[in-house]
């Protein structure tokens, strides 16, 4: 059933010497299988798991994070909340000794990791992930990962961050490489477009 293409009954196709450009269009591929998982090579160590809402009589609960789901050992010690206004690029980052867990709660937003670890199975590898307010996930980034992500909607995006260690104020296991400079078009093959 999966690779049928469907027409009303009598009509034929059209061929791809019948329509101008068509030899030039190339198939889609869906981003979810049949069961409706992404389909994507994920970055070692990099993980996702896709959340639901459960709606009642007062409202919605989504549960962002539980321990059980297996995603990481690593404890939850401090909870950030994260406003991006619309267009705006926040990337790349990256942690040495922090594992990061960014729950997408509102808006609509591109979260994107770049495997640059030199001795991973994955390097050179980019994750793409499209969450927010209407497809509400979480994604584990491993340490030495770079991530950002860009608000692509209308409205403010909300990332609820929930870091492995506590954020040191006077010694920050933050490092930056600035999403336009000239350094990260060399080392990330990726476009924030």
């Amino acid at each position: 059933m999966r690779n049928l293409i469907h027409r009303p009954p009598g009509e034929r196709s059209a061929g791809s010497d019948e329509v101008a450009g068509f030899g030039s269009a190339s198939r889609r591929q869906s981003h979810t299988t049949p069961e409706g998982a992404l389909r994507i090579d994920l970055i070692d160590g990099v993980q996702y798991r896709l959340t639901r809402p459960v709606s009642h009589r007062h409202g919605h609960l989504t549960e962002a994070f539980r321990a059980d789901w297996g995603v990481t050992d690593a404890p939850v010690v401090q909870v950030n909340v994260s406003v991006t206004f619309p267009g705006k690029i926040r990337a790349w980052g990256i942690h040495r000794f922090t594992i990061d867990r960014l729950f997408a709660a509102t808006g609509s937003l591109r979260i994107v990791c770049y495997d640059g670890r030199h001795g991973s199975r994955t390097f050179g590898r980019v994750n793409e992930f499209f969450l927010g307010g209407r497809n509400q996930g979480l994604v584990v980034i491993p340490l030495g990962v770079f991530h950002g992500w860009k608000n692509i909607g209308e409205d403010e995006a909300t990332i609820v961050s929930m870091p492995s260690q506590l954020y040191d104020h006077d010694g920050p296991d933050r490092w930056e490489l600035m999403w336009d400079s000239a350094a990260a078009r060399k080392i990330i093959p990726y476009e924030w477009r």
